[in-house]
């Protein structure tokens, strides 16, 4: 499998830039595309950038065209100021681009969720997972991955405070045999299975890859 072109949206967060990295590096992908809202230093005969406004797709939505879509696009409730900002940036942009990927006959989709999605959760951001899930399955890809991870292990974030707390006490626990189950998993694996999956057959359309799975990938 060559020469194949990869659009990447949510490039500049901590899974993104390991995955834009490692694209690069990869013999099989001739050219990687990113959107991103702010120019950054990052260059390579690679790569291809897109400076846009999430907010107005009608504007780049016929560039959305390649191989695979990888969509590891978010932001906490903090930095986005209240839930609806949140939705927007994890839900709605990453589900228009989705769209407009599919329409424009883009195969493969590779989505980042999260461990626990389900659209119909009582919590707000699983029930945010969810949903995006089960909009983006009737999308007219040939392939959907969508990845549950646990807790992601990145550079501290003092707006992931919590997630940070967290993954010091599962990581501890992790230490004496306890919660194994939800062990965290760095990014930079997660973005390596990512890549990984998406040059795979798959039998069916839609497949999910929980947090073991990913792991044994």
């Amino acid at each position: 499998m060559k020469n194949l072109t990869a659009i990447v949206i949510g490039a500049t967060g901590a899974t993104g830039k390991e995955l834009v990295k490692l694209l690069l590096d990869d013999e099989d992908f001739q050219k990687v595309k990113i959107f991103i809202r702010r120019d950054d230093d990052l260059n390579h005969p690679k790569l291809e950038k897109f400076i846009v406004d999430f907010d107005r797709i009608d504007d780049w939505k016929n560039d959305v065209r390649g191989d695979v879509l990888f969509s590891a696009l978010g932001t906490t409730l903090k930095q986005a100021g209240s839930e609806d900002a949140q939705r927007k940036v994890d839900f709605s942009y990453q589900f228009e681009t989705a769209k407009a990927a599919a329409e424009n006959g883009v195969e493969n989709y590779v989505l980042v969720s999260s461990t626990g999605a389900d659209s119909k959760s009582f919590f707000f951001y699983p029930r945010m997972k969810g949903e995006l899930e089960e909009a983006v399955k009737p999308l007219n890809f040939q392939k959907i991955h969508i990845f549950q991870p646990g807790i992601l292990e990145r550079n501290i974030d003092d707006d992931r405070l919590f997630e940070n707390l967290g993954l010091t006490a599962i990581k501890t626990l992790n230490s004496i045999g306890l919660f194994k189950s939800q062990k965290p998993m760095p990014v930079k694996i997660l973005a390596e299975k990512m890549i990984k999956i998406s040059k795979s057959a798959a039998v069916e359309k839609v497949n999910y890859h929980k947090l073991d799975e990913i792991f044994d990938l």
